[in-house]
């Protein structure tokens, strides 16, 4: 990996080790959000319906780029004196703070409480996350962007082990209070990296010339040919997001059984896969690898379709196609993070990126209960098998429209 400033003028490893951080906090504190606490108040005898309320956070996520060329504004002002580190650290300090106020919002004696605090640092993790990603694209030069984005979705599986994982054990054996405090103080250290590092001057002049915008994010063909490639491209592998736990179970497995192949196993894998894709973006380019990332999806699904079609398949073959998926996965979110990174513009890169990005998580939401639906109707089946041809069909269809995008040059 090179350590040679980018553009920007900061050293690629020491960027590196700034988002790693922030990456991790927010995976965190989402993970909280979404695994931990449902599973907290499950335990205290909450409702299904109740705890269904806290899918309602993911909207921050699929909405932020309403507010992202506020931010962008904000963050690259026409003096030319990038404000990333200030906005970031100063969003961190208020989810650090929203978070460790959870600690006085028990489950079972403030629910209403708990919802808010969890509502609010949602917007807040969101609206870092936009600073983080133009921060990331600015200061990272084209080559090692792919390890921009294995830090970026490595240290999401880190931050879910953590917020996912850990805190849980920490509520088991030290309650509520302690475990979200410790949360709070693991924050804190994930974001002193980026508190420590002076952030470099933009381009005043370039700067004052461009006022980031949706606009002129809509404007670039880039960006909208950019949407419907990450839309054909994780339409597959969003239908399925939430099958293949569903069909371990239903075929044998055990809660326990599941949750040490798909949560040590299958972090381990994942992470794995982020380092190893990492190296091919760097040796190949992202724009080369998305077509053969996308195939090497479609033959997954082909084999869990094969795997759905028999009456009692073997565990070891199933444990395997769960591991395995954990692979394509994680290396596919890298390859295709990182062509959406060069194709956002230097300009206003927390603008095009988080376009890009709320695109994939519309998908996630339309496409995962669209999955549920033909799974629950007419079987995994139809399910995996529906993955596999979209995937297929994009794998086909994507390479061209990627080249064709990545031959405008991002002003």
């Amino acid at each position: 990996m090179s350590s040679v400033p980018a553009a920007g003028g900061m050293a690629s490893g020491r960027v590196l080790l700034v988002i790693s951080g922030i990456y991790v906090a927010q995976s965190l504190i989402a993970s909280m959000t979404f695994r931990g606490v449902p599973a907290v108040l499950r335990s205290e005898g909450a409702g299904l319906d109740r705890i269904g309320l806290v899918s309602l956070f993911m909207l921050p996520w699929a909405l932020k780029f309403l507010w992202a060329p506020w931010l962008e504004r904000l963050r690259l002002p026409v003096s030319g004196r990038r404000h990333s580190r200030p906005i970031i650290v100063l969003g961190q300090v208020a989810a650090i703070l929203l978070v460790a106020a959870l600690a006085l919002a028990a489950p079972g004696d403030w629910p209403a409480m708990l919802f808010c605090l969890l509502a609010v640092a949602a917007v807040v993790t969101a609206t870092v996350d936009i600073a983080c990603d133009g921060f990331t694209v600015e200061q990272l030069a084209s080559r090692d962007r792919g390890w921009g984005n294995a830090m970026q979705v490595g240290g999401g599986y880190v931050g879910a082990m953590l917020g996912g994982g850990l805190f849980l054990v920490l509520v088991d054996h030290a309650g509520w209070s302690a475990a979200v405090l410790a949360m709070a103080a693991v924050l804190v250290a994930f974001t002193l990296p980026m508190a420590l590092t002076p952030e470099p001057a933009g381009d005043a002049r370039a700067q004052a010339a461009h006022r980031p915008s949706l606009g002129a994010a809509f404007a670039r063909p880039a960006i909208r040919q950019g949407i419907v490639i990450v839309l054909l491209a994780q339409a597959g592998m969003r239908l399925t997001q939430g099958m293949i736990g569903p069909l371990l179970l239903d075929r044998g497995f055990s809660l326990a059984e599941l949750g040490t192949v798909a949560g040590a196993g299958g972090t381990v894998v994942s992470i794995a896969a982020t380092l190893a894709a990492a190296v091919a973006v760097r040796r190949w380019s992202a724009m080369r690898l998305v077509g053969p990332a996308l195939l090497m999806q479609g033959l997954l699904f082909l084999a869990f379709l094969a795997a759905a079609l028999m009456a009692d398949p073997p565990r070891a073959l199933l444990a395997g196609l769960l591991l395995a998926k954990a692979f394509v996965v994680g290396a596919g979110f890298v390859v295709l993070y990182a062509a959406m990174m060069d194709w956002s513009s230097l300009r206003q890169a927390g603008v095009d990126f988080t376009i890009l990005q709320c695109a994939d998580a519309g998908m996630a939401a339309l496409a995962g209960l669209a999955g549920g639906v033909i799974a629950e109707h007419f079987g995994y089946r139809a399910c995996f098998g529906l993955a596999a041809l979209l995937a297929l069909v994009a794998a086909l269809r994507v390479p061209g429209m990627v080249r064709r995008v990545s031959v405008e040059a991002v002003p």
